[in-house]
């Protein structure tokens, strides 16, 4: 969550080199637009923090009703040779890395996520912070060019040496919170190669240290509410270029994260 609500402007470009991959055999192109595509994927980016690495892997989940795939992403190495932004944490080590396990079951459209996020850079509640979540996202049915997949889950909080309710430091690992999240990825098809996306999520701290309970998401903020505008344009079935921009209700548009990326299928 930590990497949602940092106010820093990201232009990146990102090459995926994906191979679909269900039960073993190599299937049809996978639409790109579909949050719960599933492909295997390889890819790096350019950001104003960095260089970034993404390597993903579809595989057999032994019922040939669900199809999954496990993505790590390796962010902001090089941010102070190659990077741009001026906050003071940047330096040329791994700002952060984040693994997803995705899953989809083909008979009813419905998805589950593991999300597991690992901070580097110190914040207000630990010197290293991390999450893990669990979600389940529902496809509905499209209406028009409309098409909608809302999600629920729940997660935890950990960090290493925690900042105490007395302000102390809690030394080594450990958990220091629970919060739920709930969301909406929606698309809307403009035309067959022109799509926006509009995904909203709302989090809130759910138990935990009153530390974190009351400033999970900064300081005095025990929620937050994220945005993602997402324009894209599908040069072919297989290769398309996004733009993304990210911000919450504690930062405005210009002040969010903003990045282009360039998606290929093989």
């Amino acid at each position: 969550m930590t990497q949602f609500i940092k106010k820093s402007a990201v232009i990146a470009c990102t090459f995926l080199f994906s191979q679909n991959v269900i039960a073993g055999e190599t299937t049809e192109v996978q639409d790109m637009s579909d949050p719960l595509a599933v492909y295997t994927q390889a890819g790096g980016g350019f950001t104003n923090k960095g260089l970034n690495i993404k390597i993903g892997q579809s595989y057999d989940t032994g019922n040939d009703e669900t199809m999954a795939m496990g993505v790590i992403e390796i962010k902001g190495f090089y941010g102070d040779t190659l990077g741009w932004d001026e906050s003071e944490t940047i330096d040329n080590s791994i700002d952060s890395i984040r693994f997803r396990n995705i899953e989809v079951n083909l008979t009813n459209g419905r998805g589950t996520q593991i999300d597991v996020n690992y901070n580097f850079d110190a914040n207000h509640l630990a010197e290293q912070s991390g999450d893990f979540s669990y979600s389940i996202i529902q496809a509905l049915p499209q209406v028009g060019a409309l098409s909608l997949y809302p999600f629920l889950g729940a997660g935890a909080a950990f960090g290493n040496n925690v900042v105490e309710d007395d302000g102390s430091i809690d030394s080594g690992y450990s958990v220091y919170g629970t919060f739920v999240l709930a969301g909406l990825y929606s698309k809307v098809a403009i035309t067959d190669t022109l799509w926006i996306n509009y995904n909203p999520s709302y989090i809130s701290t759910l138990s935990g240290s009153g530390h974190y309970k009351n400033n999970a998401f900064g300081v005095n903020n025990d929620t937050i509410l994220l945005h993602e505008f997402v324009v894209s344009y599908q040069i072919n079935p297989r290769l398309n270029v996004r733009y993304f921009a990210n911000w919450s209700e504690y930062n405005n548009f210009s002040d969010g994260d903003q990045r282009i990326e360039i998606n290929y299928q093989l």
